[in-house]
């Protein structure tokens, strides 16, 4: 097969079989990939596939990236599933033991269903996200899905087909009219899903009200997505990719700074010519690049594959930006790294490369309070602790101050910590109710 496909074609649940490497898969990683998609989305695609070593499989990063592991579920809820669809169970028996293990893996961390939904006269605003007081994030329907869906995916939710855990919205009208309220917002993200799979012409009616004269205010335009490293296809000889390029023309003649927050977990994802033409043809318009990814147990918790990365997407010219840490939802168990282990492999990475590759920032967790760095781990009066700081905060006057928690090398997110010195609580409450943006 080619990396040089045109037609973008999903490959899911239904159709998996027809891709030739699953047929030559053996009969137990087949089945795993039916009964685990049963639970968590999936979806990829034969660009997606061939970026896969399968000789390497299961192994492979990038087909842990993509496809189901059995590892994703516990063994007795395995078993559960894998039961009814070898028995060819009914949708009617399989669907409520699917959802009551799907409601165990919070599946909307952060708060995202209740503290982040902003208010215009006091009524909720589908569809949009305001957490930090400079940016709002905007979660456009038609845009709702991916080329591809990471297996770790913390918004796997927004992908099963249950209205009510989806966040969506029908027009641009809403945010808006929000954003001609809050002038202090200056940045809009466009986050999903991944806007990248909309037609130009449906991101272009999104857009196009942003760059009105009053919402002057707005001077950054940020697009989430993973289509470079998934359909880089996308921004290249997909039938409407000239006209994703005049729209993105558009936007930084308007004076907006535009940037493509990029997905990119291996830096195998970078090594196509689709690609590096698709970044090329981004930067040629007056893109910004930024990349960001999650720390992933079986992809990327290694030094030697972030530093490559980074040194590898700065020569293709775009900027690090993130290394995250896998949110608390979904299958985490399976890809969680400890705190501990992700800043040692941050430090060891960020040791390898040059100045220009030390833009990046990480560890850092999205939760709740607000978006947290650890900045390492040392010794203060005997006790080892984690040294942290808010890079944005629910509070604004929380962020850049450090605060130290109790070196625990299990933890794996922010609330598994403890205060370090005998303090009682941190100076952020994680009991608070974070009031909602209004």
């Amino acid at each position: 097969m080619s990396l040089t496909l045109s037609t973008y074609a999903p490959l899911i649940r239904s159709n998996i079989h027809t891709l030739p490497q699953f047929k030559a898969l053996r009969p137990e990683l087949q089945q795993t990939i039916l009964a685990v998609s049963a639970v968590f989305p999936f979806r990829a695609n034969r660009y997606v596939a061939d970026l896969i070593d399968w000789q390497r499989v299961p192994n492979d990063p990038l087909y842990q990236l993509t496809f189901p592991q059995r590892g994703m579920l516990a063994p007795e809820d395995f078993a559960a599933v894998h039961r009814l669809i070898r028995r060819n169970a009914s949708a009617a028996e399989l669907q409520p033991v699917v959802n009551e293990i799907r409601m165990r893996h919070n599946p909307h961390p952060a708060g995202q269903m209740t503290y982040n939904v902003p208010h215009l006269n006091g009524e909720p605003l589908p569809g949009l996200q305001h957490k930090y007081r400079e940016t709002v994030l905007f979660f456009p329907s038609r845009g709702q899905t991916c080329h591809a869906y990471c297996s770790y995916c913390f918004r796997w939710a927004q992908f099963i087909g249950d209205q009510d855990l989806r966040f969506a919205a029908k027009d641009s009208s809403g945010l808006t009219a929000y954003l001609r309220h809050h002038p202090e917002v200056t940045d809009v993200l466009f986050t999903g899903g991944d806007p990248a799979v909309m037609k130009t012409r449906f991101l272009r009616d999104y857009i196009e009200p942003l760059l009105a004269p009053d919402l002057a205010h707005v001077q950054s335009i940020r697009i989430g997505t993973k289509a470079l490293a998934y359909w880089p296809q996308r921004f290249v000889t997909d039938d409407d990719a000239d006209d994703l390029m005049r729209l993105f023309e558009e936007v930084i003649a308007s004076g907006r700074h535009l940037a493509i927050m990029a997905h990119f977990s291996h830096p195998r994802e970078m090594s196509t010519p689709v690609v590096q033409q698709a970044i090329r043809r981004l930067r040629d318009v007056g893109c910004e690049i930024r990349m960001q990814a999650p720390i992933i147990r079986h992809v990327n918790n290694d030094p030697q594959v972030w530093a490559a990365m980074w040194r590898r997407g700065v020569g293709l010219g775009m900027i690090p930006y993130y290394m995250f840490v896998s949110r608390d939802t979904g299958p985490k168990n399976y890809f969680e790294v400890p705190l501990g282990e992700s800043a040692l492999i941050f430090r060891q990475a960020y040791n390898q490369v040059s100045g220009l590759s030390r833009t990046v920032r990480g560890p850092v967790m999205s939760a709740t309070p607000g978006k947290v760095l650890i900045n390492g781990m040392t010794q203060i009066e005997g006790q080892r602790v984690f040294v942290l700081t808010f890079l944005q905060g629910r509070d604004p006057d929380w962020v850049g101050r450090p605060f130290f928690a109790r070196y625990d090398p299990e933890a794996t997110w922010l609330f598994d910590l403890e205060p370090a010195f005998g303090a009682p609580a941190f100076f952020f409450d994680p009991g608070t109710e974070y009031a909602a943006a209004s």
